[in-house]
């Protein structure tokens, strides 16, 4: 027998669980089915959280490699200038200039770099 509009506007509890269901045993369910819905929410993020964490690390073990074949293109450049400049003055005069000229540019990119932390950090007035 359908339950008329009328009759579940004046009882809108018996309409939505019907008679033979407690308070109490609606609380409950309302407690598990909350507990349910909370653990299924976890588990989307957690695989959500999954897949860019694995997208993150492939891209930062790519970086790492350029990284590290970057490092070795600067190390065979020093040498090569190294091995041009002692043609010039021997090499040991060589490796002196070379890792002069290397430190230099390295302490200025380093004045620079702090430079560039210290406008960052002052107060805005």
């Amino acid at each position: 027998m359908p339950i008329r509009r009328a009759d579940a506007l004046s009882d809108p509890v018996t309409f939505a669980v019907g008679d033979d269901e407690s308070l109490s045993s609606i609380v409950g369910r309302l407690a598990t089915e909350t507990r349910s819905l909370a653990t299924a929410e976890v588990a989307v993020y957690k695989a959500k959280f999954g897949e860019t964490a694995t997208a993150y690390k492939s891209a930062a073990m790519f970086f790492a490699i350029a990284g590290v074949l970057a490092l070795a293109a600067l190390i065979a450049l020093l040498v090569g200038a190294i091995l041009t400049v002692a043609t010039l003055v021997g090499p040991g005069w060589a490796t002196a200039i070379v890792v002069v000229a290397v430190l230099v540019m390295a302490g200025i990119l380093a004045m620079i770099g702090k430079s560039k932390l210290q406008t960052k950090s002052e107060p805005v007035s």
